[in-house]
This record gives C-alpha cells, sequence and structure tokens, in this order.
C-alpha cells in the first residue's frame, strides 16, 4: 500500500484540496478563534512529509561563520535552552493565485490555492540566536540557511538579522503539543511576518556563511519576476520576504445568505506589520469601517466584523485592509509570472435569499 504524502486527516469541510496531493488549505469557514487548530491549520510541502525517527535526529548547526560546530538531539533542545512561546501567523506566498490569475485572466504555474493558504498557531520552540550563539559565529557570518530532511532538501536563506530576531524560533510545538508530522516535527523553523517558505519543516541543517547563499527557493521560486522587478545575481528577480497585505472574509465563494441582520467576520494580515483599519462596501455603496474585534500585531492577523442587513438579490462585499505602514489594499496587482503576493480587493459574490 503506499504511504499517503501526508499524515492527518484532510477532510473537505476543514480543509481545500489544492489538487497537488501535498498542498491544503484551511476552509475560510472553519478559522473561528484567533488560533487555527493544528486538524485544519494549512499545508504546504514541497515534498511528502517525512517520518523522522527522533531517537536518531539531530540538529546540526555548521557553516564557514561557525567556530563550534553544534549538534542538538531533541531532549537537548527541550532541556538545554530557555523555552519561549509566541503567536504567529504563516501564509504561502501564492496565496490566491486562483483569483490572481481570474483578475488577470492567465493561469500561473504553481500550487493552485483559493483563500485558504493561511492559518494561525502558538509555536513553541527555541530562539534561533541562542543556537547560533552557542555555535560561536563569526563576526563576518552574513546569512543562515536552515534545511529540511525531506525528499528535496528544501531550503532558503535569512540575512543575518531576521535570523537573529527575538521572534525567530526553532519551534519543538505547536499548540501546545509536538509538532505535527505534516509541520515540521521534530523541529521547524518559524520566521515571523515571512512568506511560508522562509518557515523551513523538518530541520536537520543550519548553515551558517559568509557569503549570500542561493537555492531553487530564492532564484527560480519565491522570487517576483515581472516589469520592474530586475534579475539579482542568479536569481530571476527579487526575493521574497513578506507576503501580501490581504483580507479574508469568513465565507464560502460564491457565499449564500439569508435576509435580514447577518454578521460577517474576517481577518487582515499585513506580514511584519499591524492592521490598523478595515473598511468594507456593499455594491457600489460607501467604503465604512469594520470593527476591528481581534487586533493582532506584527506577525500575526487581525479579526474583524460588521453587521449587514442584508437585503434579497445578488451583491459584491469588497473588504481592503490598511496597515501601521500606511499600505492599503489595492484594485488590482502588479503581474508577475508566478502569480505570487496577490493583494487586490476581492469582489466576494454574495446571493441572500427571501425570508
Amino acid at each position: 500500500m503506499t504511504e499517503s504524502a501526508v499524515v492527518k486527516p484532510t477532510p473537505s469541510e476543514l480543509m481545500e484540496d489544492a489538487g497537488t496531493g501535498l498542498d491544503y488549505g484551511t476552509s475560510p469557514t472553519e478559522m473561528l478563534g484567533d488560533i487555527t487548530p493544528n486538524d485544519r491549520f494549512f499545508i504546504r510541502s514541497h515534498a511528502p512529509s517525512p517520518r523522522i525517527d527522533v531517537d536518531t535526529w539531530a540538529l546540526r548547526i555548521e557553516g564557514y561563520a561557525v567556530r563550534r560546530t553544534r549538534e542538538y538531539s531533541l531532549a537537548q533542545l527541550r532541556n538545554d535552552f530557555p523555552l519561549v512561546s509566541m503567536v504567529r501567523t504563516l501564509e504561502c506566498a501564492g496565496n490566491r493565485r486562483t483569483l490572481f490569475g481570474e483578475e488577470v485572466g492567465h493561469t500561473f504555474e504553481g500550487t493552485q490555492w483559493g483563500r485558504g493558504a493561511i492559518s494561525t498557531a502558538e509555536w513553541t520552540g527555541v530562539r534561533l540566536r541562542e543556537l547560533l550563539t552557542a555555535a560561536d559565529i563569526t563576526d563576518d557570518a552574513l546569512e543562515v540557511m536552515p534545511e529540511s530532511l525531506d525528499q528535496i532538501r528544501a531550503r532558503r536563506p535569512l540575512p543575518l538579522a531576521k535570523a537573529l530576531a527575538d521572534d525567530t524560533i526553532v519551534a519543538l510545538a505547536m499548540n501546545g503539543e509536538s509538532l505535527p508530522v505534516d509541520h515540521g516535527f521534530p523541529a521547524r523553523l518559524v520566521v515571523s511576518g515571512w512568506l511560508g517558505a522562509a518557515s523551513i519543516k523538518w530541520l536537520g541543517r543550519i548553515e551558517v556563511n559568509t557569503q549570500h547563499l542561493y537555492t531553487p527557493w530564492n532564484t527560480e521560486d519565491y522570487v517576483v519576476i515581472g516589469p520592474g522587478q530586475p534579475a539579482e545575481g542568479p536569481a530571476r528577480g527579487p526575493a521574497i520576504t513578506e507576503p501580501a497585505l490581504s483580507s479574508l472574509v469568513e465565507l464560502p465563494w460564491p457565499a449564500a445568505l439569508s435576509a435580514g441582520p447577518q454578521l460577517i467576520r474576517g481577518r487582515a494580515f499585513a506580514g511584519e506589520g499591524s492592521i490598523t483599519r478595515v473598511e468594507y462596501q456593499i455594491d457600489d455603496g460607501p467604503w465604512l469601517p469594520a470593527t476591528i474585534t481581534s487586533p493582532g500585531s506584527a506577525g500575526v492577523w487581525a479579526r474583524w466584523g460588521f453587521r449587514w442587513d442584508a437585503t434579497p438579490g445578488d451583491h459584491v462585499l469588497r473588504v481592503r485592509a490598511t496597515d501601521d505602514r500606511g499600505r492599503t489594499q489595492p484594485e488590482r496587482t502588479a503581474w508577475n509570472e508566478l502569480g505570487y503576493l496577490h493583494e487586490s480587493i476581492l469582489a466576494h459574490p454574495v446571493t441572500v435569499s427571501s425570508p
């Protein structure tokens, strides 16, 4: 019998199948509170989830910019370093790729995400800088590259400053439980406010180097290729760091509602920024303020809601978010070859039935 590429169940009422056998989004109607439960946290993988023997597993810290190569078992990571917990949102840079394609009349290559490649968890682990300090990194260290134990050894470099940040951690637990297999057991990186691909799962090795490092995940993939985006060295375009500013309505697409008072909920995310304002528009009406009900913070989505006295007929609901850097979602997203970073205001179709 062929082993499944993912371990946890992916029922259609909780998860949206992106069609690759590896990738499953969280149903927008099943996100519920600030924290996404483990059973419905989205899955994005480049290869099947590896089954790792924790008794033989170790995390190795090495490279040209390391004076003392170190190797840690799971027990050593848990017991020899302070553990910290933080709530952080992860989002794939290709989230909403199918909607981007509809906007520009083009089918992009890559995982055909709807709106669900985003979730939030409480992560518990060790600050990466604790491990780098123990390895005695050199003064000329420049980049840090985590590497996965999956079949393709997924890896993506981080600038040293981001690796040393307070909220970049080697996570060992997710929502109070050991990491599930599909989410990186026994250890993964969590890089706050950056695209999900930076948060490498199934860590086996971390390289520290004095030079810029290049991999397929920062030269051919997870880069912005398009007008005004020049190649950078061997990379076809600038490497993506933060995901797009975006908002999400917690309704099916399209949605069906009954006439009368309705409470519309959703969430918005600004990567390393914080959401400061959310507005909504019904059909061609004025933009009105939604109430931010859970403000989130840098690296964490905000939840919002508003009340609508829905009248029978077909309607279009639009929502736009603004962050603390003054960015507001635009009407359209600049085209790029791989369909990344879709941030456009969505025209969400809603049919309201008569009472």
